[in-house]
């Protein structure tokens, strides 16, 4: 199918799925359904942890931060590819390319950095439950929070540009469904080693380091856990930090295994897919897995429905 025309000038074309046209139908309507599930999901989240006063602890603080970077960082692609999908045309224009390339490589540092942030917040409440409620105070908690923003955000101004001024040569075709980095780099007609090299140091800054802290600070708690005697508190305490961990293993599993494997090994079309993976199922099943595996939330979710139903009552009786 070609999807290149006249009108195209000056914009991209996002390949995406194209040279699979049976496959894109049965994508749009998966993706769409995935996509309002993930806008339910996440939106109660920040909900919940905002109107429940029980939830008003660092941990809250910082899922709900998870939570509406989940929303953005679907958001920020999923439109697009819904679009795409659903009809020929395939383009975007380079304004809106970029913003898609601003908002992935921001959003995806900043996630990458509040997990190791949600880290260290358990590590403090199972190493160090005594003092919790003193070192995780609010000041501390938005300074954090706002570190890993203004990263991830130093990390895309830097990396966006670069990407987005390579010489294309003309060239407009994107062999995937959204602007990403990689994408636009292979795009180019010159010498991409030093753009590259960037990207590495930088990643390794975003995405490495994070990572080893993270699992050195569950090496901690694992230790600490080990010591505890009795058989009910190391489950809770297992169980307080079993949702991060999960959460932890999906987002990093995808991306080690997008990005580490040999060329010869991967393909395009799985790159694709792994993305496609990366950008609506991990942020889908982030609610589900704090919902479902945490007390607290579904305690809370119980409260505000008891008080919406009394509420209702309440004003039926007005009524009548």
């Amino acid at each position: 199918m070609d999807v290149t025309n006249e009108s195209t000038q000056g914009n991209f074309i996002l390949l995406g799925f194209s040279d699979r046209p049976h496959l894109e139908r049965i994508l749009f309507v998966v993706i769409l359904i995935a996509y309002l599930l993930t806008l339910v999901g996440n939106t109660t989240i920040i909900l919940v942890s905002r109107l429940d006063r029980y939830l008003h602890t660092p941990m809250y603080f910082f899922l709900t931060h998870l939570s509406l970077l989940d929303l953005s960082f679907t958001t920020s692609s999923i439109p697009q590819l819904l679009y795409n999908l659903n009809g020929h045309d395939k383009t975007i224009s380079y304004t809106g390319c970029a913003i898609q390339l601003f908002l992935f490589l921001g959003l995806g540092g900043v996630e990458c950095l509040l997990l190791a942030v949600m880290a260290y917040d358990r590590f403090v409440a199972v190493c160090k439950p005594l003092h919790y409620m003193v070192i995780m105070n609010p000041q501390l908690c938005l300074g954090l929070v706002s570190l890993a923003w203004g990263c991830g955000v130093a990390n895309s101004l830097i990396m966006s540009p670069m990407t987005l001024w390579l010489p294309r040569c003309g060239y407009q075709k994107v062999d995937h469904f959204l602007c990403e980095m990689p994408a636009l780099i292979r795009m180019a007609c010159v010498n991409t080693a030093a753009v590259e090299g960037i990207a590495f140091i930088l990643a390794i800054g975003i995405v490495l380091s994070p990572l080893v802290f993270i699992l050195i600070s569950y090496g901690y708690i694992v230790r600490a856990v080990l010591s505890i005697q009795s058989s009910s508190g190391r489950h809770k305490a297992f169980n307080t930090c079993g949702s991060h961990l999960t959460v932890v293993s999906l987002f990093y599993g995808n991306i080690i295994y997008m990005y580490m494997q040999p060329g010869a090994s991967s393909s395009k079309d799985q790159g694709k897919f792994l993305t496609l993976f990366y950008n609506i199922v991990t942020p889908l099943l982030n609610p589900l897995i704090y919902t479902l595996r945490n007390k607290e939330v579904k305690g809370a979710l119980r409260r505000l429905t008891l008080v919406n139903l009394s509420l209702g009552r309440n004003y039926n009786k007005r009524q009548c």
